[in-house]
C-alpha cells in the first residue's frame, strides 16, 4: 500500500518519451522545515477545537490538464485541481488578500485520505468522488478526461475538503492543515507518522473477518447495514443509468416524430392552400349571381317600362284614365286635347312601344344567354371542385393516418424503452 499511494493513477494516456522534456514536479519533495513545522503546527491546530471551515474558506476552484513525465520516465496527461484558501476573518475586509493557492494532483488527495483511513480507525472518513465514471448512461462519457467528468469530480473532491474540514476531530489534524497550505512537504510529514506501517493489509483483514470468534453484534449490524445501504445504492445508481438510456432511447424517436412533423405541417399548408382557393372561389360565385341580378332588373325595368307606354296607349286611344294620374287632372282642369295633338302622342307611344318590345326581347335574350353560360361553367365549376375538394381531403386523410401510424409507432417504441428500465 505504501508503494501504491504516491503513483499518479489518473493518467489517460502513457508512452516512452524519446526526447528529453521539461522535468515535472515530484510529488516527493522535501521540505526542510517540515519535521520542525509539524509540531508547531499541531500544538497550534489542538489549541482551537472548533472545525475549520469556521476559521477558512475552503475552495477547489478549478482543473486543469498536464502533460508530464512519471518516475519511469514515460509520458502521462494528468489533471491538477487548484485548491484555494482564505482566512475567514478576512472575508469582511474591504483589502482583502488574494486567497493562498496551490495544485493537486486526484493521487494526493488518495494519499491523504488514506492517511486519515489509518490515523483515525475508528471515524468514518468522507469518501473520494470516483477515479472513473460508473454507472453512467452512454451518453456521458466514462473517460476520466472528459471535461465533464472532470467537472464533477472536481465538485466532489471540494466536497471531500469541505467534509473533512466540518469534523470535529479531521479538521485539527495538522497534515490535512498542510495538505491545505504548503505545496511541498506534507507528504514526507505524513510519512514520518508512520502511518504506513500501521495499515493492515486487505488480506488479514479478509481473514480476520472469518476467523473472529466473538464479534460484537453491533458491529456485525453496522456492518449489514453498510451492505445493504450499498447493495441499495448501486441498485438505484444502475437503475437510473438504465433509465437515462431508456428515456435517451425513448427521446430519440420522439425527435425523430418532432422532426418529421415539420414535413407535415409543410404538407398540410399545400392542402390548406387548397382550401383556401375554393374559399376565395365562392366571392367569384357571388360575383357571378350580382351579374346576373343586374341583368334581371335590367329586364324587369324594361319590361315595366313597355306596359306602362302600352297602357297609356289604350288611354289615349279610348280617351279613358283608368288610373288617377296629374294627367288626368290636367285635362279636367283646362280641358281635353285636340285629335291633332293626341295622334301625335300616339305615333311618338307607338314608336316608344316598339322600341321597348326590341329592348326587352334584347334584354331576354341576354338574360338566356347569361344564364346558359354561366350555368354551363358553374356546373364545370362544381364538377372541378368535387374532385379537386375529393382528392385533397383523401390526400389529407392519408397524410394524417399515416402520420397517426407513425405516432402510434413512436409511442410502441418509446413504451419498449420505458419497459427496459
Amino acid at each position: 500500500m505504501a508503494d501504491r499511494v504516491g503513483l499518479d493513477e489518473d493518467e489517460v494516456s502513457v508512452g516512452i518519451n524519446p526526447a528529453p522534456g521539461p522535468e515535472v514536479e515530484a510529488e516527493t519533495e522535501t521540505g526542510p522545515e517540515a519535521g520542525s513545522d509539524i509540531s508547531d503546527v499541531k500544538s497550534t491546530i489542538m489549541e482551537d477545537k472548533t472545525c475549520l471551515t469556521k476559521k477558512m474558506e475552503i475552495n477547489v476552484s478549478e482543473a486543469e490538464k498536464r502533460t508530464g513525465k512519471n518516475a519511469m520516465n514515460m509520458q502521462e496527461i494528468y489533471t491538477v485541481y487548484l485548491i484555494e484558501t482564505r482566512p475567514q476573518d478576512s472575508q469582511n475586509d474591504e483589502d482583502s488578500s488574494a486567497p493562498d493557492s496551490l495544485w493537486r494532483r486526484y493521487s494526493e488527495f488518495e494519499f491523504l485520505r488514506n492517511y486519515l483511513v489509518v490515523t483515525y480507525p475508528c471515524i468514518v472518513v468522507p469518501p473520494l468522488p470516483e477515479k472513473r465514471a460508473e454507472f453512467v448512461w452512454h451518453k456521458l462519457s466514462a473517460d476520466n478526461m472528459d471535461p465533464d467528468f472532470v467537472e464533477r469530480r472536481r465538485i466532489g473532491l471540494e466536497n471531500f475538503l469541505l467534509r473533512v474540514a466540518l469534523h470535529s476531530t479531521l479538521s485539527c489534524d495538522p497534515i490535512f492543515y498542510l495538505f491545505l497550505t504548503q505545496e511541498n512537504g506534507w507528504k514526507e510529514a505524513a510519512n514520518e507518522t508512520g502511518f504506513q506501517a500501521k495499515a493492515d493489509s486487505r488480506l488479514k483483514a479478509l481473514h480476520a473477518t472469518f476467523r473472529v470468534k466473538n464479534p460484537d453484534k453491533r458491529f456485525m449490524e453496522l456492518k449489514h447495514y453498510g451492505d445493504e445501504l450499498q447493495s441499495i445504492i448501486s441498485h438505484l445508481l444502475r437503475v437510473r443509468a438504465e433509465m437515462g438510456d431508456g428515456l435517451q432511447s425513448a427521446g430519440h424517436h420522439m425527435d425523430v416524430y418532432a422532426a418529421s412533423i415539420d414535413d407535415i405541417l409543410e404538407e398540410e399548408e399545400h392542402y390548406a392552400d387548397q382550401l383556401k382557393e375554393y374559399l376565395f372561389f365562392a366571392e367569384a360565385l357571388r360575383s357571378v349571381c350580382r351579374k346576373h341580378e343586374l341583368q334581371q332588373y335590367d329586364l324587369e325595368m324594361a319590361a315595366l317600362d313597355l306596359t306602362s307606354k302600352k297602357q297609356q296607349r289604350e288611354e289615349l286611344a279610348t280617351g279613358t284614365v283608368r288610373t288617377f294620374s296629374l294627367k288626368g287632372m290636367t285635362s279636367k282642369l283646362f280641358g281635353q286635347e285636340t285629335p291633332e295633338q293626341r295622334e301625335a302622342k300616339l305615333n311618338v307611344l307607338e314608336e316608344q312601344i316598339v322600341d321597348g318590345e326590341e329592348l326587352v326581347k334584347a334584354k331576354n335574350l341576354e338574360c338566356d344567354d347569361f344564364i346558359k353560360d354561366a350555368w354551363a361553367d358553374i356546373e364545370h365549376f362544381k364538377e372541378q371542385k368535387n374532385n379537386d375538394l375529393k382528392e385533397a381531403l383523401i390526400s389529407y386523410a392519408v397524410m394524417q393516418i399515416s402520420m397517426c401510424k407513425k405516432g402510434i409507432q413512436v409511442w410502441t417504441n418509446a413504451k419498449e424503452c420505458f419497459s427496459k428500465m
